[in-house]
């Protein structure tokens, strides 16, 4: 039970981390590839303490793909995607992480499709219409475009991680550290500059992914998965305090997304 509970707070440690990262970003005053550069480059630096370089060098091929998918694509389309549209809709939009994860494991897994599976989709989808069109806009905001490719690099980068040996803590890692390199060239040619948002940015990665895969160690991925769900509220409540609006269509865009989620993490 000790253990149970000490999951449990863990997770309701990351639920406010992963609420807190879009409203960072939003924040973020300098070039967009810049501040994912040191982003990714303070979270690295975080995690060689964790990192078991024994296993470094046999994964870092994967390391490589990771590195690509789950930090240099997701991140810059993150960092472009908020400048371009509102915290709100970012933390609710990336929450289609387990919408992709269900695609992808149908695709590259080969995993059934149930009509449970289908109906719990659909309210995702409809869910991220809602945030997306605020009930009458019918094109899509090109932030919002790139928000939505967000978890599903995230969800490339997870299927190598699940054929990698090596620790939770040495992937992330991994991730990190190959994710830096390959926004080095970029950061240096676009303009190269430092924010304390990095900073803050960068310690979100790091200790939400260490507090997350420390958690599930503890409580059943189900149970943890359903605590970090409703991690949207956090930016929500945020944005009230600090005027950014929201509307009718962001909170039935949550509920439905949540439901949505909840729904294919039990099915």
């Amino acid at each position: 039970m000790e253990e149970r509970s000490k999951g449990i707070a863990l997770v309701l440690i990351g639920m406010i981390l992963y609420g807190l990262e879009p409203v960072i970003i939003s924040y973020n005053p300098v070039n967009p590839i810049s501040f994912a550069f040191f982003s990714a480059l303070f979270a690295s630096l975080l995690l060689i303490p964790f990192a078991n370089f024994e296993e470094v060098r046999v994964e870092w091929k994967r390391g490589v793909l990771i590195g690509f998918f789950g930090t240099f694509l997701a991140y810059l389309s993150y960092s472009f995607g908020v400048r371009m549209s509102t915290s709100v809709n970012a933390a609710l939009i990336t929450r289609t992480e387990v919408l992709f994860s269900f695609l992808l494991s149908y695709i590259l897994l080969k995993e059934s499709i149930t009509r449970r599976r289908v109906g719990y989709s659909a309210l995702v989808v409809i869910g991220v219409i809602l945030v997306i069109t605020q009930g009458k806009r019918v094109s899509l905001n090109p932030g919002d475009g790139l928000l939505l490719l967000v978890p599903l690099f995230w969800q490339l980068g997870h299927v190598i991680a699940k054929r990698t040996r090596g620790s939770p803590q040495t992937i992330a890692f991994l991730r990190n550290s190959f994710g830096t390199l390959f926004l080095f060239l970029p950061s240096l040619f676009t303009g190269m500059s430092f924010t304390f948002y990095s900073v803050l940015e960068g310690m979100i990665i790091a200790f939400g992914q260490l507090i997350w895969y420390s958690a599930i160690k503890r409580i059943d991925l189900s149970l943890a998965t359903a605590i970090i769900t409703p991690a949207p509220a956090v930016a929500i409540g945020i944005a009230l305090l600090t005027g950014t609006p929201v509307t009718l269509w962001h909170v039935a865009g949550f509920v439905l997304i949540t439901l949505g989620t909840l729904g294919l993490t039990k099915a």
